[in-house]
């Protein structure tokens, strides 16, 4: 008995929920099962299939006149969206949307070589937020100071901006749930899959 993933019809993992809701979904013909190897079972299929396996991992429903497997994976038939989120206010999440480069020079660093800079200095009044900061280099930083770009006769390479949030990467697991292996593939498909921003 556990929790099953759930895809959305393109295959991609957009949440966890509890055995007997995917049992629900599936006898309602509104998701299918998702195996090993990708192929889909509608619940006449999985019942049957589930009649010829002699032991599954997830475990068994029993009922008086069959037992059915509990799926690890299923896919909904039509959804095909993302769950809406927002992505976190973070200093990783701001290296990586910018690229690890600085808005003024638009060199690459490593993240020691690298800080966040308020476009409008925080003593003018500037937010910490996506419409305000970048990652500048030391140098960039230092040079600029508490001015404003063109002030410090500066020019912004990559403008302040508010990245998408990409289906990321993940599913976003409640704590004390066990990520099993069968789903493993479909959480690195959503990364390895997902569109990247263009810049």
């Amino acid at each position: 008995m556990g929790d099953v993933l759930v895809l959305n019809r393109y295959f991609y993992a957009i949440q966890v929920i509890s055995w007997q809701r995917a049992l629900s979904l599936i006898y309602l013909d509104h998701a299918r099962v998702i195996d090993d190897e990708y192929k889909t079972y509608s619940f006449d299929d999985w019942r049957e299939l589930s009649s010829q396996i002699k032991d599954h991992p997830s475990g068994y429903v029993h009922t008086p006149h069959f037992k059915i497997a509990i799926p690890d994976v299923i896919a909904l038939r039509y959804f095909d969206g993302l769950p809406k989120s927002e992505v976190k206010f973070t200093r990783r999440n701001i290296y990586e949307h910018y690229g690890y480069r600085c808005a003024y020079c638009g060199h690459k660093f490593s993240t020691s070589d690298l800080n966040l800079e308020h476009v409008i200095p925080k003593s003018r009044g500037g937010k910490t937020d996506w419409a305000n900061v970048v990652t500048a280099c030391i140098p960039c930083n230092l040079r600029k100071g508490n001015r404003l770009p063109n002030e410090a006769n500066m020019k912004l390479m990559l403008q302040p901006s508010k990245p998408k949030w990409r289906g990321s990467a993940s599913v976003v697991f409640r704590p004390g749930i066990r990520i099993k292996a069968s789903w493993q593939r479909f959480i690195d498909n959503v990364y390895w899959n997902t569109e990247l921003e263009r810049q």
